[in-house]
């Protein structure tokens, strides 16, 4: 038990979950704003619209009535509208927020590209800087015994280049 509340409290300590709260958190506030909007403004326009008082004249969506039961068809329609504005708000939320981090990811991979560009060669090895200076003496020395030494150094390059593959 104890060691599943440590996983758990690791678990609600990170990031991901406290970013997760706020959104939450800001988007029950975005929604009653949402909300008061459609209530306040868009609900009264449909009652202009397709008519509607209460007895006390607040003014209400549409509504028909079947066998004595009314059907408030303006409450639907403004949580329609409710859900479409908050879909559209996260959708164009979403679009900015997927083209930030596509550009991020672009301009850090040209940033490593460049890094690559500008540093310089890796030094070799004591042993491989002794076979080259071995190999440029017996150049010098013994052109066909050289050759034969670069020969079979292309052939070692290339069986490594295809073990990596």
């Amino acid at each position: 038990m104890k060691k599943f509340l440590e996983e758990f409290k690791a678990f609600a300590l990170k990031g991901n979950v406290m970013d997760m709260a706020i959104g939450v958190i800001i988007g029950a506030a975005f929604g009653n704003i949402v909300t008061a909007l459609t209530e306040n403004f868009i609900n009264p326009l449909i009652a202009v619209i397709f008519g509607g008082n209460s007895e006390d004249g607040v003014q209400i969506g549409g509504q028909f009535k079947i066998a004595g039961v009314a059907f408030n068809y303006g409450a639907f329609l403004s949580a329609v509208v409710n859900f479409l504005i908050i879909a559209l708000v996260l959708f164009i939320m979403l679009k900015a927020i997927n083209g930030a981090a596509e550009k991020a990811k672009k301009l850090a991979m040209k940033k490593a590209e460049e890094g690559k560009e500008d540093e310089p060669a890796p030094e070799d090895p004591a042993d491989i800087a002794l076979l080259k200076e071995m190999v440029a003496l017996m150049k010098e020395t013994n052109p066909e015994a050289a050759k034969k030494v670069e020969e079979k150094r292309a052939e070692a390059l290339k069986k490594t280049e295809e073990e990596a593959k």
